[in-house]
């Protein structure tokens, strides 16, 4: 299971930065963000690490992201709202976990009521 996100009045931390590849050097499969060319296990491990951190906390915050639209969508105050089942197509989830996200992201846009339970895995 992922760790929990920060919450918004936990201060978020700052990954490594997640530098963008060259076109030529990510069309190489054996080439990823220059970890290929680290000789010291020592760094390489602490690159990998801040690389795997910087992606966790990507994933994370665009889940929030993720939630807080399908929440918005599913608003039953809009005419023209989705249902589970049209969010869980468009995002390719399965409905329960639509209705789910739908719920986080409720939670999200209140303010954060019920934010202990961490994010969302998905079923």
């Amino acid at each position: 299971m992922a760790e929990p996100t920060p919450r918004r009045d936990a201060p978020r931390l700052r990954p490594a930065p997640l530098l963008f590849e060259p076109t030529a050097a990510a069309a190489d499969p054996e080439h990823f963000f220059d970890l290929e060319s680290i000789d010291d296990p020592r760094a390489l491990l602490e690159r990998a690490t801040e690389l795997t951190l910087a992606f966790r906390a990507a994933a994370d915050r665009a889940m929030e992201f993720q939630a807080m639209a399908a929440a918005q969508l599913a608003d039953p105050r809009h005419f023209d709202r989705l249902t589970a089942a049209d969010i869980a197509e468009r995002a390719e989830w399965t409905e329960d976990y639509a209705k789910k996200m739908v719920e986080f992201g409720r939670d999200l846009l209140r303010g954060g009521e019920g934010q202990d339970q961490g994010p969302i895995e998905p079923s």
